[in-house]
């Protein structure tokens, strides 16, 4: 069997690569963020509202899915939309980019799912073998 072996990057793709590194850590510490995947994850399934939201994605402070959204929003993942109501209807979507994000966002979440067992029995025998006492 044949193997091809890549040539080398060259310093000048490198140097490229590399400037790109602060835009992309920036979009992913945005976007894989442990509240932010459970809210893509549930707006996903379609529209909710702020308390929805909250009551739905458990643990969540209400400043800390305030500000998630708020992040979410200004990266182009979400948008929020006010109804004048009585009190104040809002309701929060993803964008059409954050559409093209929930896909590989719940595929990690049913990995996530799939595997949770066998992640507990490993980190048991993890703790156990690295147990001082």
């Amino acid at each position: 069997m044949d193997v091809t072996i890549p040539e080398p990057l060259e310093t000048e793709s490198f140097t490229h690569a590399a400037s790109q590194c602060d835009q992309v850590r920036s979009i992913l510490a945005r976007t894989s963020d442990k509240w932010s995947v459970l809210i893509i994850m549930l707006l996903g399934e379609g529209p909710r509202r702020f308390n929805e939201i909250k009551r739905q994605v458990t643990g969540v402070s209400q400043r800390m899915l305030t500000l998630t959204l708020r992040g979410l929003e200004r990266d182009g993942l979400v948008t929020r939309t006010v109804f004048p109501t009585v009190p104040p209807r809002v309701d929060y979507e993803l964008t059409q980019l954050g559409h093209s994000l929930w896909k590989p966002v719940e595929a990690l979440g049913a990995w996530a799912r799939a595997n949770q067992a066998e992640i507990a029995m490993a980190r048991q025998v993890f703790d156990a073998r690295n147990d001082p006492g």
